[in-house]
């Protein structure tokens, strides 16, 4: 009796309609093109297969990669029997049967390596479901993920797997694609070079999208080849992949905020745009644009964060896309301003300082004195009122009695900074004076 989901190519006609992809899926892993730091000799699977003890693994990447493909051969390589599932369409009742029949034959002395696509889509009881069959050697478990296996998988899962990245192919592996496929189908694209090149680019790192996209251009009937203009006329570019709320979306707002942070103003436009052109919500942005301001430029430039606040009120004036403009100035003004954290990190320092104090009072002198009772107490005895004070400063302590008193606010020599920090050194070479007074 056939497994559940199992796949038997053998049992397709010839005559039968393959995609290219299906046809040109490697037979044996030194086929599989791109992702060397996973299939090298010195890279993690190459070590587990010389030494001929595979894992439990995750693989962790964007669509179109060789994750399937990976996987598949891995069964071949090892002499596993390959069992192929999709969390989207496997429930509770799917996956007893799968480990029933993997248990009958490991009787037989057949073990099974058990690929799950887009695992994470499995919730928590389904995930533990698999972990008492890893341990007793039922199933060697290969997952597949487009999400971040740290957000989407069960620690105890994780436990049990080696996480293993796969990566976008980059456009010489694309080449190499699309060579194969020419000589598969054996006929060169119609196109000439920069057409060529724009192909390659729509594929966006998807080697099954490039596959699909070259059946097209080769089921054309041409004149010649067809310039990137004329590729452009038929093929719509593939829309770039992007989460709102997925692992792209922090990625991509990290890019942003790590460009402004660097001064880099061309690179955190592109990143603007990025995920602007991917569908991010503009108030998402003008919102981590104006804390870029606040944690990242602070008091060395106080005019950043007014800049961000208006570009923030334009576009809701404007609207998209031309408000999407104010925010692009707000950023390329970020980039260029002169940095500081020193607010953020004081503010930091200040609430570690806190809690580290607890429910420590105020000292007696800096408090108000509503009723008779607590002028008795000491309240506001001693209280220093600084406009009557010498140069306007009269360099009492403000912190707890008891409480050494802290360095929490360095400014920096940049900037607005470079005045404030004059400020501070002046205040505190009164302080200074007038404690040794």
């Amino acid at each position: 009796m056939a497994d559940l989901f199992d796949k038997n190519p053998d049992a397709i006609p010839d005559s039968a309609p393959r995609p290219l992809a299906d046809r040109l899926r490697p037979r044996k892993l030194s086929d599989v093109i791109g992702q060397p730091q996973v299939l090298g000799p010195e890279a993690p699977l190459g070590v587990m297969l010389a030494s001929g003890s595979l894992s439990s693994l995750v693989f962790w990447g964007p669509p179109g990669v060789g994750k399937t493909t990976i996987a598949r051969l891995l069964a071949d390589e090892t002499d596993l029997h390959f069992v192929q599932i999709s969390a989207i369409f496997s429930g509770v009742a799917e996956l007893k049967k799968v480990f029933e029949e993997a248990r009958h034959r490991r009787a037989n002395g057949q073990g099974t390596l058990l690929f799950v696509d887009e695992i994470h889509r499995f919730n928590k009881a389904q995930q533990d479901s698999f972990l008492p069959h890893m341990e007793d050697g039922t199933i060697l478990l290969v997952g597949a993920t487009t999400e971040n296996p740290s957000f989407e998988l069960n620690a105890a899962l994780l436990s049990r797997s080696q996480v293993l990245v796969l990566e976008r192919l980059g456009l010489a592996d694309l080449e190499r694609l699309a060579q194969r496929a020419e000589a598969e189908l054996d006929r060169a694209l119609p196109l000439d070079g920069p057409a060529r090149e724009a192909l390659l680019e729509m594929a966006d790192g998807d080697g099954r999208a490039l596959l699909n996209l070259i059946e097209q251009v080769a089921a054309w009937k041409v004149e010649g080849k067809l310039d990137a203009q004329g590729l452009g006329v038929r093929l719509m570019r593939r829309a770039a992949k992007y989460d709102k709320s997925g692992d792209e979306h922090f990625n991509l707002i990290s890019a942003l905020h790590k460009s402004v942070r660097g001064s880099d103003p061309d690179a955190a436009l592109y990143w603007l745009a990025r995920m602007l052109t991917g569908g991010e919500d503009p108030r998402y942005l003008a919102r981590r644009i104006t804390r870029m301001a606040i944690e990242d430029i602070g008091l060395a430039d106080p005019q950043a964060q007014n800049v961000c606040l208006h570009a923030w009120e334009i576009y809701e004036r404007l609207g998209s896309p031309e408000g999407e403009l104010a925010l692009a100035q707000a950023v390329t003004y970020l980039a260029l301003a002169p940095k500081s954290n020193a607010v953020y990190a004081a503010y930091k320092a200040a609430m570690r300082e806190a809690k580290k104090t607890g429910s420590a009072p105020p000292p007696k002198h800096i408090l108000k004195t509503p009723t008779g009772l607590m002028k008795e107490q000491g309240y506001g005895e001693g209280y220093a009122y600084d406009h009557d004070a010498e140069d306007g400063f009269s360099g009492q302590n403000y912190f707890p009695e008891g409480v050494k008193r802290p360095v929490l606010y360095q400014p920096v020599e940049r900037g607005f900074e470079r005045e404030l920090k004059k400020r501070l050194d002046y205040f505190a070479r009164l302080r200074a004076r007038r404690d040794s007074d």
